[in-house]
């Protein structure tokens, strides 16, 4: 055991199937077996009254464990799409969560709400995704004025996760001056090298211009600037569309400008928001061509701003952390 953020933390065995070779598959099913042997001895050893995964396949052998020794556990989808072991693990699990009723279908459920839901019950239950409580806190005229914006020029908000998106970064810099000459940038770059790039395309530009990009390879939850101070404080954002989109944006009511990875399933997740009237999707590949233009046409169009703004407030569940704790409190009780 070692102790991660004050958490203990038990290792188990696991390992992938899925696209393997027969060698590997016959491996790595050994060491599956291995893991759930020891979760076994995991779960007699802390005597746990419910369980909670995300999916993955780490998850499997924690959950088949749980399954033969009558433990109740809770599996949860944040995106729309699942992967194998969250449709195997959902067969297993007490409950199924998930952020959006779009994935139900995915699983072979129909969708319900925490509510009506039953133990017993096959279903999807929609919880949201969770989200930091301060992200509902947050004054949008505080980060305004640190980034020097006393005025209602626009601010756009561009990251792609703690790594950043290289293609976004790129197709960014080309666009700079014209997107500096409308709106202040808020550029959360990565730490994979953009960052170099995008410093020298800036020194480029005009000293106004140049006032107006602020540029960071990460923003945390402390800081002067924190990326839920971010999310307020923009107009607009440019970004991926992984999981988290479905909860921060619309607790934040931030229209987006959604640029899906295209070798996971993140369209699906831009497709929700897109239905809602809350988002724009453009395709990785057709970044170059119509990136400016969504941005000039959204800052140019305050109506329809406001509209992705309220559509998107509309879609947000900020009870879901409640929600999902209140669920694996109740299958605790009900052993």
């Amino acid at each position: 055991m070692r102790v991660e953020s004050n958490l203990p933390f038990w290792s188990i065995e696991a390992a992938a199937v899925r696209g393997r070779g027969f060698g590997a598959l016959l491996k790595n099913s050994w060491r599956l077996l291995r893991g759930v042997v020891q979760a076994i001895a995991l779960i007699q050893r802390t005597q746990p009254a419910a369980i909670f995964g995300t999916g993955g396949y780490v998850c499997v052998p924690l959950f088949v464990a749980a399954w033969v020794m009558g433990v109740p556990s809770a599996i949860y989808l944040p995106d729309v799409v699942p992967g194998l072991a969250v449709r195997f693990l959902s067969r297993l699990a007490t409950v199924t969560l998930g952020s959006i009723p779009d994935a139900a279908p995915y699983l072979g459920m129909s969708a319900t709400t925490a509510g009506d839901w039953l133990r017993g019950m096959r279903k999807l239950v929609v919880t949201g995704y969770p989200v930091r409580a301060d992200i509902l806190q947050v004054d949008r005229g505080t980060i305004r004025a640190m980034l020097g914006i006393t005025d209602d020029t626009p601010l756009i908000l561009i990251y792609g996760g703690s790594r950043g998106a290289r293609s976004i970064n790129q197709a960014v810099a080309t666009m700079l001056p014209r997107v500096l000459a409308i709106a202040h940038v808020l550029h959360v770059c990565g730490r994979e090298g953009d960052e170099s790039l995008l410093q020298r395309q800036m020194e480029d530009l005009p000293a106004e211009l140049q006032a107006r990009y602020h540029l960071y390879p990460y923003l945390g939850t402390d800081g002067a600037v924190t990326m839920t101070a971010a999310l307020v404080g923009a107009d607009v954002t440019i970004c991926r569309s992984g999981a988290s989109v479905l909860g921060e944006l619309p607790a934040a009511g931030l229209p987006a400008i959604l640029v899906p990875y295209p070798y996971v399933h993140q369209d699906e997740n831009a497709d929700y928001l897109v239905r809602h009237g809350a988002a724009i999707k453009i395709a990785d590949s057709a970044q170059r061509e119509c990136l400016l233009p969504a941005i000039e046409g959204l800052l140019q169009d305050k109506t329809t701003l406001q509209q992705m703004r309220t559509a998107m407030k509309a879609v947000a569940r900020p009870e879901a952390a409640l929600t999902m704790a209140t669920l694996l409190c109740d299958i605790a009780r009900s052993t």
